[in-house]
């Protein structure tokens, strides 16, 4: 439930100008804007699953897109019943002036492509059908100068080949690879929540930038009360962020009655020393390595 301090779930990603949202639980307009950030351009709206603390805040935001003269398409991904769910909570919200491109996941794992980004669904375990989300932005090799002037192409044609398009010249083609090195490391973040560990956290976790993940309880003598709800402890999410060797790892989706997450994160550090507890407004900014 939302607390005086604590909002309830959502992860807004920005890339290139793109707005990605996930998960919209009550109070996410308001925290969107105490984050200095807007609304009307979300993008991409994600989630994890429907439970109410996950979309009770979608018909408002809705509402005030609607009411922010936006009409670019928005695409909406989530668990099979997701167009059924997001229009049965729109019966308060019926008329928008944009359309709602639904995306329906029904298997363990589905990949969506965008122009600068990607987003991966995978299969978690909890109660409910639910996933959690990667968002990767790829990042393709050098332009070797010295290669694409070794092929005699015109100096025009080399920005296509950059954009990995080929290009056909003088009764010869050219393909990227002539003049690309190999991909560079891109940037990787992963969320999941409401879930008991697995291993497809772990996969899809692998080396990420940044995992965000449930917390649901700090003693461990809750374990009993975590696996039967389908939750996960700070020790088990410290576990996870070790192996799947990502950078950094930040603790969300705390019980109500855990009013002081920071009293369990020194032992939860010995396991990983990368993990903080979240805070509503938390913000990190991701570059390229180089």
């Amino acid at each position: 439930m939302p607390l005086p301090k604590r909002w309830l779930t959502s992860l807004m990603c920005r890339c290139n100008g793109k707005n990605i949202l996930i998960d919209c639980g009550e109070g996410t307009q308001l925290a969107i804007k105490e984050a200095g950030l807007l609304f009307k351009p979300i993008d991409v709206i994600c989630i994890t699953h429907f439970h109410a603390d996950h979309v009770s805040g979608l018909p408002g935001l809705l509402l005030a897109m609607g009411n922010a003269d936006r009409t670019k398409e928005l695409t909406m991904i989530g668990p099979k019943g997701l167009k059924k769910v997001v229009n049965a909570l729109r019966v308060i919200a019926p008329e928008l002036p944009f359309e709602i491109k639904f995306v329906e996941v029904n298997d363990l794992e589905k990949e969506i492509q965008f122009d600068d980004f990607r987003i991966k669904a995978f299969r978690v375990n909890h109660r409910v059908t639910c996933y959690g989300y990667t968002v990767e932005v790829d990042r393709s090799g050098k332009f070797d100068v010295e290669r694409a002037k070794a092929l005699d192409l015109p100096v025009q044609y080399w920005s296509h080949l950059q954009k990995g398009e080929t290009v056909k010249y003088q009764d010869k083609t050219y393909t990227p690879d002539m003049v690309m090195g190999e991909d560079r490391k891109g940037i990787k973040v992963c969320y999941t929540t409401d879930t008991r560990p697995t291993q497809s956290i772990i996969d899809n976790a692998m080396n990420a930038d940044l995992f965000i993940c449930e917390g649901m309880y700090g003693e461990e003598e809750k374990i009993t009360n975590a696996k039967e709800h389908k939750h996960m402890l700070f020790f088990e999410a410290a576990n996870l962020a070790k192996e799947a060797e990502v950078k950094e790892a930040w603790l969300t989706h705390f019980s109500p009655a855990l009013i002081k997450p920071e009293m369990f994160m020194e032992e939860t550090k010995k396991i990983f020393e990368n993990i903080v507890a979240g805070k509503d407004g938390m913000k990190k900014e991701i570059k390229f390595e180089e």
